[in-house]
C-alpha cells in the first residue's frame, strides 16, 4: 500500500479571494482566519479578499498564505487522517510543520508574521532579486552561476527548472552566463529580496531570536525539511533549520524523491493553486496528485 504526503505551496502562489470559500462555508475555517488576524492584529480578510497591495508585500504575504492553507487543511483535517508525511516550499514549511503537530497556529502565526517582516528588511528594495531558470539542468545552472560570489541556486524546483537569487548586477551577469550555458529562458521574478541566499543571513539570526520564544512539541507524523531534503521528527532540530533555510538553498526536487524512494505515491497539495502538484508531475509522472477545494472535499470525503 502507498503512502500520502501532505504539501504546502510558497510565496507566489497567493491570489485575491484564496480561500474565501472556505470561510463562507465552513466554521473551522473562518475561526482559523479570525484567530490569525486577532494573533497579528492585522484585518488578513480585508488583505487576502479585498483587492489590497499589501498581498502581494512578503511582510503580509507570508501570513496570509500561512493563514489560508492552516484555514484549508482544518477542513480537510475534519474529513481524513493524517497523512505519513508533509512537506512544505519555502514559507509553506511552516504549515508542514504545524500539520506535523511540532508548532501550533498560534505560535506559527507570530513567527510567520516576523518572518515576513525580517526578509523584506533584511536587503535594502533595488539591491537583490531572483530569476527562474528553464531548460537547463541543476548541475548546468549551477557550474554558470559558480563564478559569481553573490549568486546562488535558491529553489531546486523540478527537472529543468530552478531559481538563482543574489546581487541585482551580478545577478543580471548570471543571466547572460546561463543564457550561454543553453537556458532556454531566465525570468526575472517579481520579488522584494534575494530570498534564500546568504544575503539573508541576518534575517535566519533575527528570526532564530523569535524561534527561541516557541514551545516546539513532538512530532506526531514526520515532516520533510528544505535544508537538507531529509525527515525531521525531533522539534529540538526545527529551529536550527528554519535559520538555515532563510538563507539556503530551498530543496524541493530532493524532497519528492526522498519520499519517492520510501514509497509516497499521492502528493496532496493544501493551499491556493497547483504550483507543487505540477513541479511533482515533472519529478515523477505517475503519481497520484490532488489539489484541496471545496468541490474535491464534498466530492470525494
Amino acid at each position: 500500500m502507498g503512502k500520502t504526503a501532505w504539501m504546502f505551496p510558497g510565496q507566489g502562489a497567493q491570489y485575491t479571494g484564496m480561500g474565501k470559500d472556505f470561510y463562507e462555508r465552513y466554521a473551522c475555517s473562518r475561526q482559523i482566519f479570525e484567530r490569525a488576524s486577532d494573533i497579528v492584529s492585522l484585518d488578513l480578510k480585508k488583505i487576502i479578499f479585498e483587492e489590497d497591495d499589501r498581498l502581494n508585500q512578503t511582510e503580509y504575504t507570508q501570513i496570509a498564505l500561512y493563514t489560508t492553507e492552516i484555514a484549508m487543511m482544518e477542513v480537510f483535517l475534519q474529513k481524513c487522517s493524517l497523512p505519513d508525511v508533509t512537506l512544505g516550499l519555502s514559507l509553506g514549511e511552516y504549515s508542514a510543520i504545524t500539520a506535523a503537530g511540532a508548532l501550533s497556529f498560534e505560535d506559527g502565526c507570530r513567527i510567520v508574521r516576523s518572518r515576513g517582516i525580517f526578509m523584506e528588511q533584511a536587503v535594502p528594495n533595488g539591491q537583490g532579486g531572483m530569476a527562474a531558470v528553464l531548460g537547463l539542468r541543476a548541475e548546468e545552472a549551477e557550474q554558470a552561476v559558480d563564478s559569481f560570489s553573490q549568486v546562488t541556486v535558491a529553489n531546486y524546483n523540478c527537472p529543468g527548472q530552478v531559481v538563482i537569487s543574489g546581487e541585482c548586477k551580478q545577478l543580471e551577469e548570471a543571466v547572460n552566463a546561463l543564457k550561454t550555458a543553453g537556458a532556454k529562458r531566465v525570468l526575472p521574478l517579481k520579488v522584494s529580496g534575494p530570498f534564500h541566499s546568504p544575503m539573508l543571513f541576518r534575517a535566519g539570526i533575527s528570526l532564530g531570536e523569535e524561534l527561541q520564544k516557541v514551545t516546539w512539541k513532538h512530532c506526531r507524523i514526520p515532516y520533510v525539511a528544505n535544508y537538507h531534503a531529509d525527515y525531521v521528527s525531533d522539534a529540538a532540530k526545527i529551529p536550527e533549520l528554519l535559520i538555515r533555510q532563510v538563507s539556503s538553498s530551498v530543496r524541493f526536487e530532493q524532497s519528492v524523491r526522498r519520499l519517492l524512494e520510501d514509497g509516497v505515491d499521492t502528493f496532496v497539495e493544501i493551499g491556493p493553486g497547483k504550483t507543487l502538484s505540477g513541479f511533482v508531475k515533472k519529478i515523477a509522472k505517475d503519481m497520484n496528485l490532488e489539489q484541496i477545494t471545496i468541490e474535491h472535499i464534498e466530492n470525494n470525503m
